[in-house]
């Protein structure tokens, strides 16, 4: 259970208080970015951007990028940089994100990471958290997945699944299954993040003190306090 709080003596924590905190959640799709992203958002006080949201959130509106994001998701394929910048960048300049945030999906390219790079310059403090996570296993986790239509809340078939068929235990809305949790789709991902997104790994790792190894096959308990561990002159959660 977590909950006992003990402080990280990683960084002096003059830098941290300076510095906005930047945390780029790293992986391939499955490997538990969007499990741990709410507690430390909470844990944090820091945002959690998922680029995911935002596509389904212009999507659900039927918005023209979302229409266009939904068409390159539904083949299991990246969503292009224009659209990824148009909404992510304007979502990063409200005000809750003064002290920093966590980005969620973003960046998934070399030229995305770039791009942060030189909008946000010198003036934060970046960490990269890479989760670690077997392909098969992967591809079990994801094919499994349904969620609340009403609350959002998230299931799984084999792993936490809701005590009634198809109803939330939250709310009692009906559960469903996103159109990329397909087998064919996540394969399909993987392949993409191969080759588009697992170069980013060597990217952050020839930047000093940036990149943080992160092995998600643990218990979800361990894996978070490894999260906090890895983070600068923060708070770290650790087990009762």
């Amino acid at each position: 259970m977590l909950g006992v709080l003990v402080p990280s003596e990683t960084l002096p924590m003059s830098c941290s208080e300076s510095m906005p905190l930047v945390v780029i959640l790293m992986g391939p799709p499955g490997a538990g970015k969007g499990t741990h992203a709410g507690p430390l958002s909470e844990q944090l006080g820091l945002p959690h951007i998922s680029t995911g949201d935002l596509f389904r959130e212009h999507i659900r509106s039927q918005s023209t990028l979302g229409i266009q994001a939904k068409s390159f998701m539904d083949k299991g394929n990246l969503v292009p940089d224009v659209l990824v910048l148009d909404m992510l960048f304007d979502r990063v300049s409200k005000v809750d994100c003064k002290n920093g945030y966590i980005l969620d999906g973003f960046p998934r390219t070399m030229p995305q990471a770039k791009e942060l790079d030189q909008r946000l310059g010198s003036r934060n403090r970046i960490i990269a958290l890479n989760f670690n996570l077997p392909d098969s296993t992967i591809i079990e986790r994801v094919i499994g997945r349904i969620a609340c239509k009403n609350c959002g809340r998230p299931f799984h078939k084999k792993f936490d699944p809701p005590k009634i068929e198809k109803v939330c235990d939250n709310c009692s809305g009906p559960l469903h299954q996103r159109d990329d949790d397909k087998e064919e789709i996540i394969r399909k991902r993987l392949e993409v993040y191969r080759v588009q997104t697992e170069p980013l790994i060597n990217y952050y790792a020839k930047q000093k003190s940036v990149l943080k190894e992160i092995n998600s096959q643990n218990a979800k308990a361990q894996v978070f306090h490894d999260v906090m561990e890895a983070l600068p002159s923060t708070p770290t959660a650790v087990s009762r």
